[in-house]
């Protein structure tokens, strides 16, 4: 029992009870959830990377006064070998000609610099970057369904939407859909899918032969030409087409022209005449 004080009250337990030392750990708690910053995940920037070692490393070549070594092998403007020669050199010789200090080859002993327009050799390398993607070949895969009792005109329309894909340089996919006791008979499937692939050869080949998948029968077909060649003689047809349209328009501008002129003339012989 604590002891009374002066005044003959008894002083406060210093320990508190299970329940007030539970009501306190919930209030902390709560107030540390409140007061929680999420911060957002630092992300490197695009045109930098980082490596292990070291911190964020530039992805652009150096040029000028950034080549930090004492000599370089120096090409010249044309490709021509100048040699090796110090830095100092080789920055005077840039400056002379107008024209900037690149190192290409930075892992070379020494390392190699040549004299460009810097300007112009980004210029050039990101119109190449990108007749080189507008070029690549992007296969896509369309698909094309059908049942085994499909009628003659259905069929037609079928076969004129795989020839128009593997026109465009496309590769088709072609699944034979059986329905019931259809699954008996997959020679129909078979046979349809035959039939198929004769009536389009001159556009394409059979890339993976039939084959049962479950419900399904599958084929693919492949195109003769690649889809880049198919490209340039679209744009080929519709090149040839607008030259067509501008000829037809000069003609009609040509014949309109005389009647044009003709028609002030009658018109002043008529007030004469009036």
């Amino acid at each position: 029992m604590p002891a009374p004080s002066a005044q003959g009250q008894a002083e406060p337990d210093s320990h508190p009870s299970p329940a007030s030392a539970g009501r306190v750990r919930s209030g902390a708690r709560l107030a540390a959830r409140h007061c929680r910053v999420w911060l957002p995940r630092a992300r490197p920037s695009p045109v930098e990377h980082t490596t292990a070692p070291g911190g964020l490393i530039s992805v652009e070549p150096r040029i000028n006064d950034r080549i930090r070594v004492s000599e370089v092998r120096l090409v010249g403007p044309q490709g021509e070998q100048v040699g090796i020669v110090r830095i100092e050199d080789a920055l005077r010789l840039a400056q002379e000609a107008d024209l900037d200090l690149v190192e290409v080859a930075p892992d070379a002993r020494p390392p190699v610099a040549k004299l460009m327009d810097y300007g112009k050799f980004k210029y050039e390398s990101a119109m190449k970057a990108r007749e080189a993607r507008r070029n690549q070949s992007n296969v896509v895969i369309k698909e094309q369904k059908l049942r085994p009792k499909i009628d003659d005109h259905d069929y037609e329309t079928k076969k004129r939407n795989v020839e128009r894909f593997l026109r465009a340089g496309d590769k088709v996919k072609v699944t034979i859909m059986f329905r019931g006791r259809e699954q008996s008979r997959p020679e129909l499937g078979r046979r349809l899918l035959k039939r198929l692939a004769d009536d389009v050869a001159e556009h394409g080949i059979v890339e993976f032969a039939p084959k049962q998948d479950g419900r399904n029968m599958i084929m693919v077909l492949a195109p003769t030409r690649r889809k880049a060649e198919a490209r340039a003689e679209r744009e080929a047809e519709k090149a040839r087409q607008a030259a067509e349209r501008a000829e037809d328009v000069r003609e009609e501008r040509s014949t309109r022209a005389p009647q044009q002129e003709q028609r002030p003339a009658r018109l002043g012989q008529e007030q004469d005449q009036g």
